[in-house]
């Protein structure tokens, strides 16, 4: 079960399996008498599934629907340079597919705040298999940057970093 905790005009939800319950009370017509905690549950359960469809669109292949979910001024931090989504595009983004063709990787969130129009989600991965002739076992942390645009959540940033299971 997530876990909410209210500090001054800011929500944290604690995810996970989450949310498919937060997708379930969505759906469901949730009681409306605390909206103050339903409508922070709804963005965090949004911004955790534009996240989650960036995920699936990478390992899929689909980069006209990657960049679909990545505002115009999106920058993307990995491997010690920043891109800008056009450059992304252009470099990274063929790599990243190529990538995760070869490695499995499996997220858990560990926490998507929303506050009013920015949000984050943060999470960890793991992932193993072999790419470019290499054997890979590694972890790796995610922070992705979400504002609202009109009535849908876009990713402005994506900042990533992994290493081997053995470094440290």
């Amino acid at each position: 079960m997530p876990v909410l905790c209210r500090g001054g005009r800011s929500r944290h939800i604690v995810a996970g399996a989450a949310l498919p319950l937060l997708l379930a009370v969505a759906s469901a017509g949730a009681p409306t008498r605390r909206p103050e905690v339903i409508g922070p549950l709804l963005d965090s359960a949004a911004v955790v599934a534009v996240v989650s469809q960036f995920h699936q669109r990478l390992a899929q292949g689909d980069t006209a629907g990657v960049l679909g979910l990545l505002t115009p001024e999106a920058l993307i931090f990995e491997g010690g340079a920043v891109e800008t989504r056009e450059q992304y595009r252009s470099h990274h983004l063929p790599a990243d597919v190529e990538f995760l063709r070869a490695v499995k990787l499996s997220h858990t969130v560990r926490r998507a705040v929303t506050r009013g129009e920015p949000a984050w989600v943060g999470s960890t991965s793991e992932g193993q298999g072999t790419f470019r002739g290499r054997q890979l076992d590694l972890v790796g942390a995610e922070l992705v940057v979400l504002e609202r645009r009109g009535s849908q959540w876009q990713i402005a940033a994506v900042h990533w970093s992994s290493r081997s299971r053995g470094d440290r």
